[in-house]
């Protein structure tokens, strides 16, 4: 795996995020020497889910959106889980902290239904992505290439589709954080 010490990441979830979709690629980060912030909604704690109904871990939030200064972070990682980016989507906040990421070409890593925050982010036209399957026509209508594999590579973006995927994302987004650094 790439060297990232040092490097910022930003994971933005809520309530509702799939547990092994936020806490395995952050083991990966931090592993190869990324400093991970858990940022959310409000403060306090978030409630992960195991396939979107199984309440599981409960995970302390580092920093809240409101709050939250993108140009303070080398990179954005977007778990899903069915309603995590569904209420994220709904904030403003959040749709600005994502955006400003997009904006500023900084590296973006997504699995599962996270893409659903890059459209509401204006940051899907024109890249080929993958997500969940239910989300294509949703990407296809913002513009972008969705297709259907592991990992989806294009630029600085970097997006997978569920939990299987997970192993073959890790490295990737370990790759993606560690360009330039």
């Amino acid at each position: 795996m790439a060297e990232i010490k040092g490097r910022k990441i930003a994971v933005l979830a809520t309530d509702g995020v799939e547990e092994v979709e936020l806490t395995e690629p952050v083991q990966a980060l931090q592993a190869a020497g990324a400093s991970t912030t858990l940022v959310s909604l409000k403060p306090g704690e978030i409630q992960a889910m195991e396939k979107d109904v199984n309440p599981v871990g409960k995970h302390a939030v580092e920093a809240v959106v409101a709050d939250a200064d993108p140009a303070g972070f080398d990179g954005l990682l977007l778990p899903g889980g069915t309603t995590n980016p569904d209420a994220l989507r709904l904030d403003e906040k959040a749709v600005a902290f994502v955006k400003a990421f997009v904006e500023a070409g900084k590296p973006i890593a997504a699995i599962c239904h996270g893409p659903w925050m890059l459209i509401n982010a204006e940051g899907v036209a024109g890249k080929t992505l993958t997500s969940w399957p239910s989300l294509q026509v949703d990407l296809r209508n913002a513009g972008a290439n969705w297709v259907d594999r592991e990992v989806a590579k294009d630029g600085k973006l970097v997006t997978s589709r569920n939990p299987k995927d997970i192993p073959a994302f890790c490295e990737a987004i370990v790759e993606l954080f560690g360009q330039d650094a």
